[in-house]
Formats: structure tokens, sequence, C-alpha cells
């Protein structure tokens, strides 16, 4: 099993002893009640480096007012579990070390911050940058894993740590999916049998995307309206956003020229709102 670390102290002395054996330190970021999509980020940690340290922290500064902080499933126990001795290291802090009395800085990173997840959870990337910029300063890793699933908070961690010239290498991870196609989420327990059921059409309507530009649509008004007719097909989805984005500029564009571009959606089913992407390249 891996060792547990809950303070800053514990894990500071712990680097240390790593480090002056010269060994390399890959950092996996969550907020507990692991899955496979999880693990795939440890197993690629793994092979980069000789040390994997996972942080288990639900973050409240990422969540904003009636969103599901109290609610957000916690389970330590089942968590080690699902790690048995996958990691070396997991960092398990209290709020109050995170967060100690007097805490009063913010981090900002503007540029994607903006649309998307940044429209429907106003402060929320705020929260992620200073999480993670604390993480980094405290475990100083040689590479961080985040997953693909939510796009932009990996661009947006990664020209935060471009811009602060944080010494660490930021790596993406390919979408985990089920076999039905739904990408994993901690949050995909809140599902009710029936919301589950009607869930997998977020990567059905983003694969539609995808076969649309490669039929030679480029408009993205119109591919933004097929894709909504074909989760509106499911009763039980509400539309949060679906936008079309060049990763490069951030900007919402009219026509998919050259370059990637990214397609996002959220979508909720019930009280669980559910983020999924897909890049689509002309």
């Amino acid at each position: 099993m891996p060792q547990l670390l809950y303070t800053i102290d514990e894990v500071r002395k712990t680097i240390k002893n790593i480090k002056s054996s010269n060994k390399t330190i890959g950092l996996v970021p969550t907020m507990g009640y692991l899955h496979d999509g999880h693990i795939s980020l440890i197993n690629q940690s793994n092979k980069d480096n000789d040390i994997t340290i996972i942080s288990v922290f639900v973050n409240p500064t990422q969540f904003g007012v009636n969103e599901d902080f109290d609610s957000y499933p916690r389970d330590l126990k089942r968590d080690l579990s699902v790690l048995n001795d996958s990691v070396d290291y997991v960092f398990t802090p209290s709020k109050d070390i995170m967060y100690p009395s007097g805490f009063d800085t913010q981090i900002i990173v503007n540029k994607y911050s903006s649309g998307l997840c940044g429209v429907s959870r106003p402060g929320h990337f705020n929260g992620v940058a200073i999480v993670v910029t604390k993480l980094l300063n405290i475990i100083t890793p040689d590479k961080v894993y985040f997953g693909e699933k939510d796009m932009q908070q990996y661009l947006l961690i990664s020209q935060l740590i471009k811009d602060l010239n944080i010494n660490v290498n930021a790596i993406g991870c390919t979408i985990i999916r089920e076999s039905d196609g739904l990408a994993m989420s901690s949050r995909n327990v809140y599902l009710s049998n029936d919301e589950r059921k009607q869930a997998p059409i977020l990567y059905k309507a983003l694969n539609l995307a995808k076969e649309l530009v490669a039929k030679g649509l480029y408009n993205t008004e119109q591919i933004i309206k097929l894709v909504t007719a074909t989760i509106n097909t499911m009763p039980l989805a509400e539309i949060d956003y679906i936008e079309i984005r060049d990763m490069d500029s951030w900007e919402a564009i009219e026509n998919i020229e050259n370059g990637k571009v990214l397609l996002a959606l959220a979508v909720k089913f019930g009280k669980t709102r559910l983020i999924d992407n897909m890049i689509i390249n002309k």
C-alpha cells in the first residue's frame, strides 16, 4: 500500500529524500473517488518517473455557490483499495492544511478561464489555479498529469506553468471511456439508472460532429445545431453549453479551417453536470 502523507512538512521531508537519490517524481492531482481514468494517469506517471505521488483533496475553492462540494463523493479507504500498490505516496491534506486561517491569494489565468465552464462556473478556474500551484510548490514534481476530459483545465494549467516559470512538465492524457462511450468521471455515480442510459448520447454527438467535418461541413453554427439536436433526443438531457474553439487562440470560431479545434460540451442529467470534448482536425 502507498504511504500516506497528511502535512506539508511530511511531504517536503519525503521529497528531499527522494531527490537526494536523483529519482524523478510524477504527480497526479485528484479529488479522490478514483476510477480507471485516474488509473490511466497513474500508469503513465509510473512509466515516465521513478516515483509517483497522487494527491487526494476535494478543493473547496473550485466549487461555486450551490455546487456539489458537500456531496462530492469521498471515500479514502475505497481509493486506497483501488490504488493498491500502483503509487508510492498519497498526499491527502485537510482543508486547514491547504487553506490555513488568513489565506488571501487569488491566481487568475485570463485566457483559458473564459468561455465554456468559465461562464457556467464563475471562479472555478481560479480555484483550480490556486490548488494546482500549491501542490506544485509543495511536491515539486518533474511531471504532472491531467486527463484531457477537462481540456480547458489542462490548457489553463499549461499556461499557468509557462507564465509562472514553474519547473514542471504538464502531461495531458487521453480520455478514458466506459464501454458505451461515456467519459469516466467521479460524478457518474450521481446518475440514476435512466440518466446513465441516456448519458452516452454525449459521445455519440461528438462523433457526429467529427463525421460532419470529415464530410466537408466546416460551419460551426451548423455543426453545433446538429450536435444540439442529437443531444436533445434524450429527454433527460439539459444542455449547458456546446462550443467550438481554436485550441491555440481560444477564440470561438465561425468556420473550421486549419489547426486543431476543440468541440466541448457540458450537459446536465438531473442534478449531474457532465463535461466531454473532442479534438477535431479539418
